[in-house]
């Protein structure tokens, strides 16, 4: 069984589907909460994905009652059903509660993803090892801070190594698109979540007639989750410049790989650009309120994990009262006209991925790996006690 809220956990665990079949000779069956990759891959959600996907303190209390309903639903299922293996990914909000649920049914219970105890609230680590049998992580400085708390743990690799980020067809986009190779591209890419773009489409917009007024001939490129399509199609409408909308993930690597820039929600979006080699200013909104919880507990003067991983702001990072049209103008300028820059960040990129890297086969396999041995009884069991 697995459970994913959001367009970042789906691309996991159909990664992590994939690989389990593989390594299975394809005896595995699954059920739980997913999204159209998981979908694709055989999965039947018990409903839609996205009514998980929220970001933010007072979007989540506004569909509390939703929330919850959702919530003994996917336990009713996971105990009348009875699975192998509960695989929840993400979506800390969601999953820590449901496998607190579980916990008692002696289920075997895994986690995809670490919260980040290393950038805020480092004390989330000791609450969360009894939670869990075992901790499937995506950064190699992870495994410490939950392995001296009791919880075992395995460093599989970023998802973003075996995307095909790096992959991408620029020359056959801008043939397809009739873009010749002399005209500026910018690739914009507001989040996967609707309070994510609500919040970044217009300063991206303004972004972008900002810059369509300095720069001749500049065209955007925006690729667009399906549940969001139609809102970015409106707000495009409104920014009077040359504009193409990408429905899906067709055609988004090619577009990364053709565009001269990028502007991008924090996120793993971020980490593709760096992977396309596509020089990127990143940026980000929440509410007022969350956003000065979160600085308050924050430890990490970064939220770009390229940043993180070299201590050092090599991308251009424009979070909250910085996230203005005026700043990202100037530093999407920056990168359009400064090949130093440009180059300073590829390099850069380069060195944070292969940090990314495991160090063998992909970050799906060896997390497929690691549920196998925990099903199996082959992986050391999680030493967590509850308080």
């Amino acid at each position: 069984m697995l459970v994913a809220g959001e367009a970042s956990g789906d691309a996991l665990g159909a990664g992590l589907m994939g690989a389990l079949q593989t390594l299975t000779g394809g005896a595995v069956r699954f059920s739980g909460v997913g999204g159209p990759q998981m979908e694709a891959r055989g999965l039947a959600s018990l409903f839609p994905m996205q009514e998980l996907s929220l970001m933010g303190i007072m979007e989540v209390l506004l569909r509390v009652p939703q929330l919850m309903r959702r919530l003994r639903e996917v336990e009713d299922h996971a105990l009348a059903s009875g699975p192998d293996a509960v695989v929840t990914i993400d979506s800390p909000g969601f999953n820590f509660r449901l496998a607190r649920r579980l916990k008692p049914q002696k289920l075997n219970l895994i986690h995809y993803v670490a919260p980040t105890v290393w950038a805020w609230k480092a004390g989330r680590a000791r609450k969360i090892a009894p939670l869990f049998d075992h901790l499937l992580t995506l950064l190699p400085f992870e495994p410490p801070y939950f392995e001296v708390e009791g919880l075992r743990s395995t460093f599989v690799g970023h998802p973003v190594i075996e995307t095909g980020a790096g992959k991408g067809d620029g020359t056959a986009f801008r043939a397809r698109h009739s873009l010749a190779s002399a005209t500026p591209l910018l690739c914009i890419l507001p989040g996967s979540r609707r309070s994510e773009s609500s919040r970044l489409l217009p300063p991206f917009g303004e972004t972008a007639r900002r810059l369509g007024a300095q720069v001749p001939g500049l065209t955007v490129v925006v690729p667009a989750v399906p549940h969001l399509e139609a809102d970015i199609r409106a707000a495009v409408a409104a920014w009077k410049l040359p504009a193409i909308i990408l429905p899906g993930n067709t055609e988004k690597y090619d577009a990364m790989a053709a565009a001269n820039s990028a502007i991008a929600a924090s996120g793993t979006v971020a980490l593709e650009l760096a992977l396309a080699r596509t020089p990127t200013v990143v940026a980000y909104k929440l509410h007022p309120l969350t956003w000065m919880l979160v600085r308050r507990m924050a430890r990490s003067p970064y939220v770009h994990l390229v940043n993180i991983l070299l201590k050092r702001p090599v991308v251009p990072e424009l979070l909250q009262g910085n996230c203005t049209p005026e700043r990202l103008t100037e530093a999407v300028l920056t990168l359009l006209n400064d090949p130093v820059a440009r180059n300073r960040q590829r390099s850069a990129g380069a060195e944070a991925l292969a940090a990314l890297t495991p160090a063998a086969g992909s970050p799906s396999m060896a997390a497929a790996e690691a549920v196998l041995k925990v099903i199996d009884g082959r992986m050391p069991a999680s030493t967590a006690r509850a308080d």
